[in-house]
């Protein structure tokens, strides 16, 4: 049962990912990749990665998303209906790219069998304690960081009056 519900995320994570590549609305993007954080969530609750798959959720999917999301509104009104896509080519390259990767992983990945090197998963809540006990100020200036990334992004791409 494990393996019909790893391949059926699995193959909506890639889906979305292409998805992802190939649209030429950011807002469809932004959702596209939404959609593949949350497949990328339910693949950490298959490995038993309870506090990471909660981490996607909350902070990928949906912190950093509404973001990104505000970001495109306020930024980039209309601009996907208006005017010829510059990055045509790139898009219509990505498509055969991820799937030679894609082709390339499959590969691997029956050749090793299957059978791969993880370690044992840790216990149940010891990453979360050592995020918010050893890591706790790196984790606190990152989300800085990305606050003041964000503040500059819009700093640099407001538009001057006139």
């Amino acid at each position: 049962m494990a393996w019909l519900v790893f391949a059926v995320v699995a193959a909506a994570a890639v889906l979305s990912a292409i998805g992802l590549v190939v649209r030429t609305n950011p807002l469809h993007g932004a959702l596209y990749l939404v959609a593949n954080l949350f497949c990328v969530a339910v693949l950490y609750l298959l490995q038993r990665a309870e506090f990471l798959a909660l981490a996607q959720v909350i902070v990928y999917a949906g912190a950093i998303m509404v973001l990104f999301v505000f970001a495109i509104m306020l930024l980039v009104p209309g601009r996907a209906e208006s005017g010829p896509d510059p990055l045509r080519v790139a898009r219509r390259l990505a498509v055969p790219v991820a799937g030679g990767l894609g082709v390339a992983v499959v590969l691997v990945a029956a050749r090793t069998g299957g059978s791969g090197s993880a370690s044992a998963p840790m216990g149940v809540g010891v990453l979360g304690r050592l995020l918010f006990t050893d890591y706790l100020f790196p984790f606190e200036v990152t989300s800085l960081l990305l606050l003041a990334a964000l503040v500059g992004a819009l700093v640099l791409a407001k538009r001057s009056p006139g």
